[in-house]
C-alpha cells in the first residue's frame, strides 16, 4: 500500500507546478443570452467559492449550437459572453482582469461521446470561463484523500447534470489510467453528485433518470476499460450526495477510487 500511495503522490505532485486555471461553463436556453435563475446561481456560487487574490486574467468564450445562420450565431455567442462579463461586474469579481470576451459562433465539434443531436446542442449552448492564477505549490495532503485506501481524482470533474467530463478532465483521466497500469490492485469507482439531499441521487439530464452518481462512476469505468484497465479489477457504484466535500459545488461532481485489495 505504501508503494501505491507513493505512485499517486508522485503523479499529483508533478501536476502542482502546472498553470493554475479554474474553469466553469454556463449553459443557455435556445436562442437566449440571458441566464436562467439556476445558471446565474451556479455562476455566483462558483465565483464566491474562488479567491479573488492573485487573479492574473479572466477569459470568457461564448458558443452556440449549429442552428441558425453564421452571423446570427456569432452575434448570439457574443451576447452570451457579454452577459457573463456583466455578472463579473455585478459581483465585483475583478472585471478589469477580463482579457477576453469572445463570441465564437456555433460549435460544431462534439465535446462529448454522444450521438443524440439535442444533447450535443444543449451542451454547446454555453459560455466557458477560464480564471488564471499564478503557479503555486500546494501541500500533498490537500491533493490526496485523507483515507489512504481512497484516492480522489482531483480535477476529474463533470458537466452539471451530465456524466460527461469537463474540458481538460480527459487528459487527467488518461494519466490516471497510465498510473493504474503500474499496479494490479482491485478498486471500486465511486460516483458523487452535488446539490441534493442525503441518499437522493441527482437526475441525469441525458436519460431523465435519478441515477447521475452511478452514471458518472460508470463513465469512468468504461473510460478506464477502453484505456486497457482490466474489468476484473474494477467495479462501480453511485453514492449520491452522501459525502459532500464542502466549498464549491463543482468539487462534489466527482469520482473517487476505493482500493479494496493490493
Amino acid at each position: 500500500m505504501k508503494k501505491l500511495y507513493f505512485i499517486f503522490c508522485l503523479f499529483f505532485t508533478s501536476s502542482l507546478y502546472s498553470q493554475y486555471n479554474i474553469e466553469h461553463s454556463v449553459f443557455f436556453d435556445t436562442d437566449k443570452y440571458n441566464l436562467t435563475k439556476t445558471e446565474k446561481t451556479r455562476l455566483q456560487k462558483f465565483l464566491s467559492s474562488n479567491t479573488k487574490e492573485d487573479v492574473l486574467k479572466i477569459e470568457i468564450y461564448g458558443f452556440c449550437d449549429d442552428i441558425g445562420s453564421n452571423n446570427y450565431n456569432l452575434t448570439l455567442s457574443q451576447n452570451r459572453a457579454e452577459a457573463i462579463k456583466e455578472i463579473f461586474s455585478q459581483v465585483s469579481f475583478f472585471p478589469e482582469k477580463i482579457s477576453t470576451v469572445d463570441g465564437r459562433g456555433e460549435l460544431l465539434l462534439n465535446i462529448v461521446d454522444e450521438i443524440d443531436p439535442s444533447v450535443i446542442r444543449a451542451l454547446n449552448r454555453r459560455v466557458d470561463i477560464v480564471i488564471s492564477y499564478p503557479e503555486k505549490e500546494e501541500k500533498k495532503e490537500e491533493v490526496i484523500k485523507k483515507d489512504e485506501n481512497k484516492i480522489l481524482l482531483e480535477n476529474v470533474l463533470f458537466i452539471t447534470g451530465y456524466s460527461y467530463l469537463t474540458r481538460g478532465s480527459k487528459k487527467i483521466l488518461n494519466d490516471v489510467a497510465e498510473t493504474l497500469k503500474k499496479d494490479n490492485f482491485s478498486f471500486v469507482i465511486q460516483g458523487h453528485v452535488c446539490c441534493t439531499e442525503g441518499e437522493l441521487d441527482a437526475v441525469d439530464r441525458k436519460t431523465n433518470k435519478r441515477n447521475l452518481s452511478i452514471a458518472r462512476a460508470k463513465y469512468v469505468y468504461d473510460y478506464l476499460l477502453e484505456k486497457g484497465i482490466s474489468g476484473s479489477r474494477m467495479s462501480y457504484e453511485g453514492l449520491a450526495h452522501k459525502f459532500p466535500l464542502g466549498g464549491s459545488a463543482d468539487k462534489d461532481r466527482r469520482v473517487e477510487i476505493l482500493i479494496v485489495s493490493d
